[in-house]
């Protein structure tokens, strides 16, 4: 399990996609992507797309994401995403009551069980106290992190001094 903190965006593609049984149909999918303003936003998923999209598709929507942290499981399994909202627990010294605060992850699993797990493993190395208030699967297709360049790709810089 590894956890990623970023700037997400979902972004809503629409197409023509060849259905098993070999019609064309016009669906819309659902992606999210790291990136740092809209601009950059769109201009990643249709770098992204147009490697799995052969014709043309259309951007239908863009928004900023309601979780800032993705949890990804390494296990081939691992096919959904679900959206989970936490609530950590915190005492206010002042008044002594709980206190909870929501904080919404995304979760990569093969199942709904699978991401609980997922979850736990992850909070297991924390000392927050925290209820899991839920946990549901969303109809995202796939997550595109940044992957920087490094300097032994060949790449030169556009600058020069």
């Amino acid at each position: 399990m590894r956890s990623r903190t970023a700037i997400w965006f979902e972004c809503k593609i629409q197409y023509e996609k060849t259905m098993e049984d070999g019609l064309q149909k016009k669906v819309t999918e659902t992606y999210t992507i790291d990136a740092l303003s809209f601009t950059e936003a769109e201009q990643r998923i249709m770098e992204e797309m147009s490697a799995y999209i052969s014709g043309e598709f259309d951007i239908r929507d863009i928004k900023i994401a309601p979780y800032k942290e993705i949890f990804f499981c390494d296990s081939d399994n691992a096919d959904r995403w679900y959206k989970t909202k936490l609530q950590f627990i915190t005492i206010d010294e002042k008044t002594e009551k709980e206190k909870r605060s929501n904080v919404n992850y995304l979760v990569n699993a093969g199942s709904l069980n699978g991401a609980v797990k997922n979850i736990d493993e992850v909070m297991s190395g924390t000392m927050i106290d925290y209820v899991i208030a839920s946990v549901a699967e969303t109809t995202l297709m796939d997550v595109f992190e940044y992957v920087g360049k490094s300097k032994d790709d060949g790449a030169k810089p556009e600058f020069e001094e």
